[in-house]
């Protein structure tokens, strides 16, 4: 696996899942801060009595930062970091963790440059804040999690300029940073992981994946290896037989050229998405995307309902996201002239339903 592993990242934990690949992750980053805040000193009795019950100094009231419109998985943990949808957290008790804002953009990106910039240092102005307070309440933001696309909230996007944002924040105050790659890892964003392309000079410390990689687990900075064994620990820590199918699948990426075969097909889609929304305005908007990871709004929950419906008798199979997205997931292999198919699809249910 570590041909694939973002740079810098020079360790891997293969788990079952996502969630329990993003809730190891976020463990991991409490024991490295815990220890880093020890500075070298020896556990305390005090600390391994206190633990047993839940309390501190064995159970320090550590925070962990998410942000609104995330989803990172349906464990207890991780849903106290997802803010996405109300069916996956309702009934469930939450931790008091902060929750910061995720930048709301304007599509195309490249035609709000101004606008976009002002509201992604309005994000990182806030995350700022939110870690002061709570290191005033003497509850430390040891952690945080992003998403590089907010994918189940609504494939919502932000520019690289803001995930160098981050990355410089959590450096600045000493936070872990964990980018949350099980939806958009594998290749659809046109590299095996989106925050590849986002320059950083420091890269993420954890890199969390699972769904298209086959496999689930997470990279990691040689600094967050636990201290002890047992620390990250279950009973099949990953599945061995699914390492063979992504022997497989990264084998084929590469003798097929399909990362480049993304950023063809993507093109195409999105150019077409964006005719259709100029053909069809009471209808779509916002057509926006990263390789294939793309996503249509339409005017509102119903209609994208009625939309996704109505192409199944197309035979096309199209999900939703957020509260009126389209979202669309194509194969690596799904080729230009696929992407025609889909397009003149789409165009006869909107043609229809005009």
């Amino acid at each position: 696996m570590m041909p694939i592993a973002p740079k810098g990242l020079d360790y891997v934990q293969t788990m079952m899942c996502g969630s329990c690949s993003n809730e190891n992750a976020v463990k991991q980053v409490f024991l490295w801060y815990r220890r880093t805040k020890r500075g070298g000193a020896e556990v305390t009795q005090e600390e391994m009595d206190t633990c047993m019950v839940n309390e501190a100094p064995g159970s320090p009231q550590y925070t962990f930062m998410s942000f609104n419109g995330s989803f990172h998985g349906r464990t207890v943990g991780c849903l106290s970091l997802t803010h996405s949808k109300m069916i996956h957290k309702l009934d469930v008790p939450a931790m008091d963790w902060p929750m910061a804002p995720f930048p709301s953009l304007k599509y195309p990106l490249d035609m709000h440059t101004a606008e976009n910039r002002a509201e992604e240092d309005r994000c990182l102005a806030e995350v700022q804040r939110l870690i002061d307070e709570y290191g005033e309440k003497g509850r430390d933001v040891a952690g945080m999690i992003v998403e590089p696309i907010q994918a189940e909230g609504g494939d919502n996007h932000a520019t690289p300029y803001f995930f160098q944002g981050l990355r410089n924040i959590c450096t600045q105050n000493g936070v872990g940073m964990i980018v949350d790659e099980v939806q958009t890892g594998g290749g659809c964003t046109g590299t095996i992981f989106a925050c590849d392309q986002w320059g950083l000079d420091n890269p993420p410390d954890l890199v969390t994946f699972s769904k298209k990689l086959a496999m689930a687990g997470y990279f990691y900075k040689k600094e967050f290896t636990p201290d002890m064994g047992y620390r990250v620990f279950n009973t099949w820590m990953g599945e061995p037989s699914k390492m063979i199918l992504l022997e497989a699948i990264l084998k084929t990426i590469t003798q097929e050229n399909l990362l480049e075969n993304v950023k063809v097909t993507g093109k195409v889609i999105l150019d077409g998405l964006n005719e259709l929304q100029d053909a069809y305005p009471h209808v779509f908007s916002k057509a926006r995307g990263n390789g294939t990871f793309i996503a249509l709004d339409c005017v509102d929950n119903q209609k994208a309902t009625l939309i996704s419906s109505l192409l199944k008798n197309e035979g096309v199979n199209l999900g939703l996201c957020g509260s009126r997205t389209l979202r669309f997931r194509p194969a690596l292999i799904f080729k230009p002239f696929h992407a025609e198919i889909l397009l003149d699809a789409l165009d006869k249910v909107a043609k229809d339903m005009n």
